[in-house]
C-alpha cells in the first residue's frame, strides 16, 4: 500500500455499516471521509476528492442512483454501489447512471477489497498518458497494437465485432458492465436496447476463448444486468 494511502469516501446513514467499513478499510491503510446524506456527500466529494466512492442507494435526503449521475457531471471517480436493494434494475439503473460496480449487502471484506482493487487500477489505467498495448488475463493475451489474439498460446480468429466485444471486456477486467454499456460501446447508441445482439455475439465468442463455454471461467454473466471479464490475479 502506498504512503499515505488511497482516500475512500463512505456514503452511508446506518453506523453499523459504516463502522464495519471504516475498520476493514482503516486497518489497510486507507484513509477515510464519512457522509450520512447525499447533501454531504456531495459536499466530500467536491472537497476532498475521493479516489473511490462507496455508496448507498438509501440516503434519508435522497437516491444514490441520483447522487451518482450529479457526481457524474465533474467527477470520474470511481463510484462502487454498495446496497441492500438486490433487484436487477436497481443495479441496471445504477451502472446506467455511471457507477462502476454494485455489491449486494450482505458482502465479505475479501469481495470489497477486490471491487476496490479493481477500481483503483481502472482509475490508474484511465489517468494514464500511456497504456499498454498488451493484455493478458490468464491464458488470454490481447496485443491491441496487432490486434491478435490468443489462448494458450493459439491464436483465436475473431470477426470485428466479436474483438471490439473482447476488448472492451479486457479492458474493464473484473468490471460490471450493463447490456446498455456494452451495446453502446461495441455497436453505438442506435443499439443500446438491442440485447439479442449481444447475447448472440457472447455465445460466440465464448464457443472461441472459453475451454468449455458452458461454464465459463472468463466471460462472467451477471444475471440480469450484464456481463463481466474475470479480473487478472
Amino acid at each position: 500500500m502506498s504512503e499515505p494511502g488511497e482516500l475512500i469516501l463512505i456514503v452511508e446513514d446506518e453506523p453499523q455499516m459504516r463502522r464495519f467499513l471504516r475498520t476493514a478499510l482503516v486497518v489497510r491503510e486507507f484513509r477515510i471521509v464519512e457522509a450520512e446524506t447525499a447533501k454531504e456527500a456531495l459536499l466530500a466529494a467536491t472537497t476532498h476528492n475521493p479516489e473511490v466512492i462507496l455508496l448507498d442507494l438509501g440516503l434519508p435526503d435522497g437516491d444514490g442512483i441520483d447522487l451518482t449521475r450529479r457526481i457524474r457531471e465533474w467527477s470520474r471517480a470511481p463510484i462502487i454501489v454498495i446496497s441492500a436493494r438486490g433487484r436487477e434494475q436497481d443495479k441496471v439503473a445504477a451502472l446506467d447512471a455511471g457507477a462502476d460496480d454494485y455489491l449486494t449487502k450482505p458482502f465479505g471484506v475479501n469481495e470489497l477489497l477486490a471491487r476496490i482493487r479493481v477500481a483503483l487500477r481502472h482509475a490508474a489505467q484511465s489517468s494514464s498518458d500511456s497504456g499498454s498495448s498488451i493484455i493478458d488475463i490468464g491464458t488470454l493475451h490481447v496485443d491491441l497494437a496487432r490486434r491478435e489474439v490468443t489462448m494458450a498460446g493459439s491464436q483465436v480468429h475473431l470477426t470485428p465485432i466479436e474483438y471490439r466485444l473482447l476488448v472492451l471486456l479486457a479492458q474493464n477486467a473484473g468490471k460490471m458492465l450493463s447490456h446498455r454499456q456494452i451495446l453502446k460501446e461495441v455497436w453505438g447508441p442506435p443499439y443500446a436496447g438491442q440485447t439479442q445482439y449481444l447475447r448472440v455475439f457472447m455465445a460466440q465468442l465464448r464457443r472461441k476463448i472459453e475451454p468449455d463455454p458452458a461454464r465459463p471461467k472468463l466471460l462472467i454473466t451477471e444475471p440480469g444486468v450484464g456481463y463481466r471479464m474475470r479480473e487478472p490475479a
